[in-house]
């Protein structure tokens, strides 16, 4: 039989010992210490998604551009391939979608004098549409003025000289989470990118291989 003064002396033992208290202590801590590292790796997948984004739309782009003499639906074909590799990552092709437009002035004058879409390519099977037109926008209308690009003035959209054209690339993207989309939802990342052509003279696309719909980057 435990007598009161040896109760006392094991319960005074027992408030003395602290053995355990740093596993306690981490145990409290663990769940705060989880959703921290969570959250950061969350965010460095965000950063890392937009840069990724927005090196495909210069990628793009920029090939586009360089294409010499004149650009023909095989090379469209080749840049959006290119486009594939370099985002599989991303899993852009399921997730995204790519628009490369043609911006050449449209030859009018007066009150119709502007930019227009020449043609359009997509690539990708996310549900996007252009922010800035599709193919044949501003023909015949000064309704593409300013050119393309973000904003509601001259000073920040993309115009094409006399002579040359402009490829303009957007890419849409749906964010893919690494962990779990509670953090930022269902957020889209967009990103544009422009490049002057660089010796192409034939603005107008080619289909020489005769490829069908299927075969080409087609918006529709």
């Amino acid at each position: 039989m435990i007598t009161s003064h040896r109760l006392r002396l094991l319960l005074g033992r027992l408030r003395r010992d602290d053995r355990g208290l740093a596993l306690i202590e981490f145990a409290f801590s663990l769940p705060v210490l989880l959703i921290l590292c969570m959250a950061g790796l969350e965010c460095a997948n965000l950063a890392l998604a937009h840069l990724r984004v927005s090196q495909v739309a210069m990628l793009v782009a920029d090939n586009a551009a360089r294409v010499r003499t004149s650009i023909d639906e095989a090379d469209v074909n080749e840049i959006m391939t290119g486009a594939d590799l370099s985002s599989a990552s991303l899993k852009l092709k399921d997730n995204g979608r790519i628009f490369l437009s043609d911006l050449e002035p449209n030859g009018l004058t007066g009150s119709n004098e502007g930019q227009y879409i020449r043609w359009q390519r997509c690539w990708g099977s996310g549900p996007f549409i252009s922010s800035y037109g599709v193919a044949n926008d501003g023909k015949t209308n000064s309704s593409m003025r300013d050119g393309m690009g973000p904003g509601t003035t001259a000073t920040t959209k993309v115009k094409s000289a006399s002579g040359t054209a402009v490829m303009f690339v957007e890419v849409a993207y749906t964010y893919q989470p690494l962990i779990t989309n509670a953090l930022f939802g269902n957020k889209i990342i967009r990103y544009s990118s422009a490049f002057n052509v660089r010796e192409r003279t034939d603005q107008a696309i080619k289909n020489a291989g005769n490829l069908g719909t299927s075969a080409t980057a087609s918006c529709s």
